[in-house]
């Protein structure tokens, strides 16, 4: 059929103004989001109840490591809390955890020719550690810059010995997290390290940027194949000072006792919360932190914060009646710190029921002034999530939300990663976190009331715009759907 000249021009002129609307209704002008936005905020500051839920988490509660009785009285109290905010399913996953306690407090002391009496060395047995014998354990301590100082050694080079890793934390690095993988092998891979040269224990400087006597506790690896050896770390002034100790006398001995005790495997769970989609009920964003937390301090900023800020996300959603179309999940993993089993079930999980992520976003940074978020996942999706929140700029840089960049989402999510799902890190200014990560100064006391309900309010609004505009690419999960052969 032959088309006449004034319908093509009706045509172009109706095309034009179609382009011109969507524009329009993008976030970065919509006036809709910005008061959405506007309200999330608003609600958080003035009347989020995020601060005292870690109050009680951290107060009432308290240590909670896998396998500890506060880890069983949270799985309860994130329960009731959830119910209590009447979310629309509240549920658990259940997974076996590790078991391991501390004990009485760790002696490590050094024995100098000048001195009659020992000099005690502030530290903690690092997570999952042997303990030693009652009467403890005393060698010769022999200093090395990292594993791979050992790694270069004979065969029973260390024997009878006891190492001492004394790589400091790079204070050059602005992003306080590179500093951090820049020395934390020392103290995951130190002890297993040395036990294959024949050391009978090993020490390492904390990981933490000031000088201060608050060790840093963390996890460790130990292999099969070998007898174990005890762990500790030092506090960063008590390894200062071991260092100008050892400049004058190379032949120091060093003396460990400590009680660490590991028992088996004990039952637990993730604590999961969800609210409803009103479109894509079975299409899932994810919202967690992890309930466990070390038994030397509250967990308040690890990874207390996270906690109750993904329970906040939900509970804005409700309290101001926005409509969420896809389903918000809360996912409250369990045994993060020494062992990522309830990760690992969640993960197993979704990919038995072959659930379907929009997206996965971890608070597990603390709860500090909140600044952006990481990306990750495939490398066409990451530009893309780069680029669909680059047009979010207007409604989030009134609320300091400007750092976004390919980056870690989180430890408990990465297990999610060959799923193809994307993944988001919440990313809270970093420059304090590990004056007091895994320490006993890990307690509500360090937390600011306004920078954690900001946290709250930042996932929140982000979350708000994903499920209304997704993250610029179809889903690994649609796309399978729409290639999937038909009859």
């Amino acid at each position: 059929m032959k088309i006449h000249k004034p319908f093509w021009l009706f045509l172009i002129i109706a095309l034009a103004s179609i382009n011109l609307s969507t524009y329009a209704q993008t976030p970065s002008t919509n006036k809709i989001d910005e008061k959405a936005v506007r309200s999330i905020f608003d609600e958080s500051l003035i009347n989020g109840q995020a601060y005292e839920r870690l109050r009680v988490l951290c107060k009432d509660i308290g240590p909670r490591l896998s396998g500890s009785v506060g880890a069983d009285k949270a799985v309860i109290w994130a329960i009731k809390e959830m119910e209590a905010l009447n979310f629309d399913t509240v549920y658990t996953q259940a997974c076996m955890v590790p078991h391991w306690e501390r004990g009485e407090k760790e002696y490590v002391a050094v024995h100098t020719k000048d001195s009659k009496n020992a000099i005690e060395l502030k530290a903690c047995a690092l997570g999952y550690s042997l303990g030693t014998p009652a009467e403890g354990i005393k060698g010769k301590v022999v200093k090395v810059n990292g594993i791979e100082d050992i790694e270069a050694m004979e065969a029973d080079a260390l024997k009878g010995k006891i190492v001492y890793y004394s790589r400091p934390m790079d204070p050059a690095h602005i992003e306080t997290f590179d500093a951090y993988g820049g020395c934390v092998d020392q103290r995951s891979r130190g002890a297993i390290t040395a036990q294959q040269k024949g050391a009978i224990g090993a020490i390492v400087r904390s990981m933490g940027l000031r000088i201060d006597d608050y060790p840093h506790t963390g996890t460790i690896d130990y292999s099969s194949e070998l007898p174990d050896i005890p762990s500790c770390a030092i506090s960063t002034k008590a390894s200062e000072d071991l260092n100008k100790m050892l400049l004058e006398d190379a032949d120091l001995e060093l003396e460990m006792r400590m009680s660490c005790e590991r028992f088996p495997d004990k039952l637990s769970y993730n604590v999961i919360g969800e609210k409803w989609g009103s479109e894509f009920k079975d299409e899932y964003i994810v919202v967690g932190g992890h309930l466990d937390c070390w038994d030397n301090g509250e967990g308040a900023h690890d990874d207390g914060a996270g906690v109750v800020q993904s329970i906040e996300v939900l509970n804005l959603f409700n309290t101001l009646n926005l409509n969420n179309r896809h389903t918000l999940r809360a996912v409250l993993f369990m045994n993060e710190e020494n062992g990522t089993r309830g990760a690992r079930k969640y993960a197993e999980t979704a990919k038995t029921k072959n659930e379907k992520h929009v997206v996965a976003i971890e608070s597990d940074s603390g709860g500090f002034v909140p600044r952006g978020f990481n990306v990750d996942g495939t490398d066409k999706a990451i530009l893309q999530m780069l680029k669909q929140i680059s047009g979010w700029e207007a409604l989030l840089k009134p609320y300091n939300l400007h750092r976004y960049k390919q980056g870690f989402g989180g430890v408990d999510i990465n297990f999610l990663k060959d799923q193809q799902i994307p993944l988001m890190g919440f990313y809270p200014d970093p420059q304090r976190y590990f004056d007091i990560h895994h320490t006993e100064l890990d307690v509500f006391e360090q937390i600011n009331r306004r920078e954690l309900v900001l946290g709250a309010a930042s996932i929140t609004s982000l979350v708000y715009l994903i499920d209304k505009y997704g993250l610029g690419f179809t889903p690994a999960y649609k796309t399978e759907t729409l290639n999937k052969p038909k009859g």
